[in-house]
């Protein structure tokens, strides 16, 4: 029977175009990990911990399972375990930095990403395989050093029976560890001009996954699921989050990847005044080409007012994140174990009258003063997380005040009181901070979200700045006077109003 001949080089444009960039990108990374096993000076940390470091682990369980028992902790020592599991994984991902750090600057040090950069490679194909190598080697190792921890657990003197869901969990909790860090690591290997730089700036890598790992070890040892067979609930909230970093790393180490960039950078600047004077540029600006505003009413009509419109998606996905989260604090508050149990049958006269010695205008204006103080401070402060964490700050700290909301007012009506009174002193000023509060937490989101798809003609840094100054007139056009504005109502017309509709 004859044999049809198979073409050596088989074209690959039939595939889909994710499987295209997927096939290339792996050209890039079986490279990069024949390298990386070729090193010596990698492999022997990655044999030792993945081979050496469980048995140490093993070892400490025992003697601290022992000494704990001794004083009828035992709990605390079966709480280790998982812990130390953790850690046996965590170890070799530490490496993943290494390699990761070096993957763009370190070749560009030795001279060897000139002929990387000119292979018909895109930057996406480029920037995956370059990250897949990266995380390979040691995310084998942290697997591999788990599957032995946990042999030596099992077939040894402790004995430890682990519920299969928890070792689930600290396995994917590995995974999404490396993930982060590794995407992370890339992008500062691409953005940076120089190996001391990169190790430097991995500062900002290592020190939040170590609070992370801390948070996740005071998890394990106090949730009160601890020992369900569906796993803790928080660790399964803490890697969808991680898993939700990934990828908007992946987008922006994607965005900010240039290969002309790369090569064509040799020393890292920072000019505070350039910088400043482009973002105040961008602040008068009334178009895209910087045009400085002329009076004030055209700052309004072509810049302020064009930059809320430019809010976009995030407004509403502001709106839709509020509405969702007042929503939530009713429902929290009609379950039985979290209901407050108010009196019932107090008169609401009462009420007003302990309102009504706080009417006096001494007391409204520092009330007044305290009010913008502290909504400024919340704005700002979801502002600020917002820029480390790709806008999601905003979505956080800003929307609890309506989860709270809405969980008093189920209380309210529980107890069998008219909630007329709580609406009064909400919608009273709540008809401009309401809004205000909307486009602040919006404009803070696209701040931070902007860097993980900029437009398509400009840079990263443009857009940033661009964004920037819209935020900035946002704030000076409308969130400052408005809060200003529902601080006034809420201090000197909202308590006059609830008073009125109490029967004061």
């Amino acid at each position: 029977m004859a044999t049809q001949a198979v073409p050596q080089n088989l074209s690959i444009d039939h595939l889909p175009r994710w499987r295209q960039t997927l096939s290339n990108a792996l050209v890039i990374t079986r490279r990069e990990v024949r390298d990386s096993f070729r090193d010596w000076r990698i492999i022997t940390p990655i044999l030792i911990l993945t081979f050496g470091f469980p048995f140490v682990a093993q070892f400490l369980a025992g003697k601290f399972l022992g000494f704990v028992s001794d004083y009828g902790a035992e709990i605390v020592g079966e709480r280790t375990i998982p812990f130390l599991l953790m850690i046996v994984g965590f170890f070799p991902i530490s490496i993943s930095l290494v390699i990761a750090l070096e993957t763009f600057v370190g070749e560009k040090e030795r001279r060897s990403l000139e002929p990387l950069l000119s292979t018909p490679l895109t930057n996406t194909e480029l920037y995956i395989g370059k990250t897949l190598a990266a995380m390979i080697p040691p995310l084998a190792a942290s697997i591999g050093g788990m599957l032995v921890y946990l042999s030596s657990l099992l077939m040894g003197n402790i004995g430890w029976r682990p519920p299969l869901a928890l070792v689930i969990q600290i396995m994917l909790l590995t995974i999404v560890q490396a993930l982060v860090m590794v995407t992370g690591a890339v992008v500062v290997s691409s953005q940076t001009t120089s190996t001391r730089a990169a190790n430097l700036l991995a500062s900002f890598i290592v020190i939040p996954m170590t609070l992370l790992i801390q948070a996740e070890s005071a998890i394990m040892f106090l949730a009160p699921d601890a020992e369900s067979p569906n796993g803790i609930s928080a660790l399964w909230a803490i890697i969808i989050g991680m898993i939700i970093v990934t990828v908007l790393l992946l987008r922006v180490g994607n965005a900010v990847f240039n290969r002309e960039e790369l090569l064509g950078r040799t020393i890292d600047e920072f000019n505070l005044r350039a910088t400043f004077r482009n973002i105040g540029k961008w602040v008068r600006s009334v178009d895209d080409k910087g045009s400085p505003a002329r009076n004030l009413v055209q700052w309004y009509r072509q810049g302020v007012f064009p930059a809320v419109r430019r809010l976009g998606p995030a407004a509403w996905i502001t709106i839709g994140v509020f509405i969702i989260t007042f929503f939530g604090g009713i429902l929290v508050g009609q379950l039985p174990e979290w209901q407050m149990h108010l009196p019932k049958g107090v008169l609401m006269t009462y009420a007003a009258g302990f309102i009504k010695p706080l009417l006096s205008v001494p007391t409204q204006s520092g009330a007044w003063f305290a009010i913008v103080g502290q909504n400024g401070g919340i704005l700002l402060a979801a502002l600020i997380l917002s820029l480390f964490t790709f806008g999601t700050a905003a979505l956080i700290l800003t929307p609890a005040v309506y989860f709270i909301l809405g969980y008093l007012l189920t209380q309210v009506v529980a107890a069998g009181y008219n909630p007329a009174f709580m609406l009064a002193a909400i919608l009273t000023h709540g008809i401009v901070e309401i809004p205000v509060i909307v486009l602040a937490a919006a404009a803070a989101l696209r701040m931070g979200a902007v860097v993980t798809k900029p437009p398509k003609g400009i840079t990263v840094g443009q857009a940033w700045s661009m964004t920037l100054g819209d935020t900035v007139k946002i704030a000076i056009g409308l969130v400052i006077p408005g809060l200003i504005l529902a601080g006034f109502i809420e201090a000197f017309i909202t308590p006059q109003v609830v008073v009125k509709v109490l029967g004061g």
